[in-house]
């Protein structure tokens, strides 16, 4: 379950755009082979980002899927000429469950089905020179169990692999095997939620230095919980917030839930509450936990989802809604002053698997250090896709340098197909004109873009993969340099 949280803005305002940033030409460009995959879930991909950028370095590692039986990891430098590739096999009953890197190995969490058997298996890949380590299995489950899942620290440097333990259905409890950089098993450990009554599909997550947290919704989806697990402390720290509840005879519960884990161990989480009845937006709520000041959740004062809000949003858009619908979080950022942005993206399907999907606004939130609500905005925009490409290709991907956040669309604006990039002041809400660049993507009804091969190397330089034109059929990987 993505767990995410809104905010509270004390008064609602539009920032305003400034100019645009500029960009160049490709520097550098070679072809790329890939095979498109088919997601159980549109909305929420197992592996979103398959191009990671290597700390300390202007390479970056590709998981590429090249057919039916086999996927690659390649090494690439900053002009795009491939260092080594490494093959990782895949047999019938496996897909590929996570995608990682720390600073020595890249790490691919296979998922393995069949007939009376079910696990997850890594794949260590050498950064230095592409040499594979064996399959290492991580944890077994059984055949008519959950899928088990793995939480990887933001480094690179624990992973955890879980199972489910269910009651009649429910679950009661996860069976964790926690391992570190070398993939050395540490402990198996049991987070017990037998307390809790009924509650919502828990998260885990792993922070650098190996805490673990498991979020959920709990208390009839009124409730966020957050438990944290030492690895040298046998203690569990319960911490949680009501976010829902009866407000004017309106009985409210979570909808849509968000957290993140940064690399100084701030869990961040945003919560999207409607009411049970008629399905209405209600509120944003954001939380913060930091281990450094205190240990205790804080949350912002909640953002209420008013009809002026509403009103904003058609002028935005230029629509006419009659109610907010579809709205998903999908971020939560901290930058290096502390200022918090919340982003969510409206996005839907016409009605069914041979429908078109559609990609549209952004909505953002922004707090500051305090957690003090200072701005929110719009960001416009309108993609579509077949049902076939699903979210592949359309919807945006985020990166933010300082207290700059950068966004990148795949989107025809003016009659131009293209790559566009906006920035986003994080402390005032300003956000420039998007800026083409200069890709020239395909506008026609097959695959031209690939937002999961999207990553920034820096600031000023962006990786990814698109098609040029109607003419070719070869998908490109590009890099291309932004002023």
């Amino acid at each position: 379950m993505r767990l995410n949280f809104l905010f509270w803005i004390s008064s609602l305002a539009l920032a305003w755009t400034v100019a645009a940033p500029t960009a160049t030409a490709q520097k550098a460009k070679t072809a790329f082979s890939y095979v498109p995959e088919q997601s159980e879930d549109r909305y929420n991909q197992r592996v979103p980002h398959k191009t990671l950028a290597l700390a300390g370095s202007t390479d970056f590692i590709v998981l590429g899927h090249k057919s039916a039986t086999e996927y690659t990891v390649e090494r690439y430098n900053t002009e795009l000429k491939r260092a080594w590739q490494a093959i990782i096999p895949v047999a019938a009953g496996e897909t590929i469950e996570a995608f990682s890197r720390n600073k020595e190995q890249a790490l691919v969490v296979i998922h393995h089905k069949e007939t009376g058997a079910q696990n997850l298996s890594v794949i260590a890949v050498d950064l230095s020179n592409g040499q594979k380590t064996a399959a290492k299995k991580l944890i077994d489950a059984a055949p008519r169990d959950r899928r088990p899942g793995v939480a990887i620290s933001p480094d690179g440097t624990h992973l955890v692999a879980f199972r489910y333990l269910t009651r009649d259905v429910q679950i009661r409890a996860l069976s964790a095997n926690i391992f570190d950089q070398k993939l050395t098993k540490l402990k198996t450990r049991v987070y017990d939620f037998h307390d809790l009554g009924d509650f919502f599909s828990p998260t885990v997550y792993v922070a650098n230095d190996g805490t673990q947290y498991v979020a959920l919704v709990t208390d009839g989806m009124k409730k966020i919980a957050v438990r944290q697990y030492r690895n040298d402390n046998p203690d569990v720290k319960v911490m949680s917030v009501v976010v829902g509840g009866t407000f004017g005879g309106k009985v409210v519960n979570v909808f849509d839930t968000k957290f993140t884990v940064h690399p100084n161990g701030v869990i961040l989480g945003a919560a999207i509450c409607t009411e049970r009845e008629t399905g209405q937006y209600y509120s944003l709520k954001l939380l913060k936990f930091d281990p450094t000041a205190g240990g205790e959740l804080k949350f912002a004062p909640e953002f209420r989802f008013k009809p002026e809000y509403l009103t904003i949003v058609n002028k935005a858009t230029q629509s006419s809604a009659k109610r907010l619908e579809d709205i998903y979080l999908s971020d939560v950022i901290m930058t290096p002053d502390s200022s918090l942005v919340v982003i969510a993206e409206k996005k839907y399907e016409e009605g069914g698997d041979t429908s078109p999907v559609h990609a549209r606004e952004l909505h953002l939130f922004g707090y500051n250090q305090f957690q003090t609500p200072t701005w929110n905005t719009i960001i416009a925009k309108d993609q579509v896709a077949s049902p076939a490409e699903g979210f592949a290709g359309i919807g945006y991907r985020m990166a933010s340098f300082g207290n700059e956040l950068e966004i990148l669309t795949q989107e025809k604006i003016k009659g131009k197909s293209d790559l566009y990039l906006r920035r986003v002041n994080a402390r005032t809400g300003v956000v420039t004109e998007p800026k083409k660049l200069g890709l020239n993507v395909a506008a026609d009804q097959n695959l031209a873009y690939v937002k999961d091969f999207t990553t920034w190397l820096d600031a000023k330089t962006i990786i990814g993969v698109s098609r040029p034109n109607k003419k070719s059929a070869a998908l490109m990987l590009n890099k291309i340099t932004v002023k």
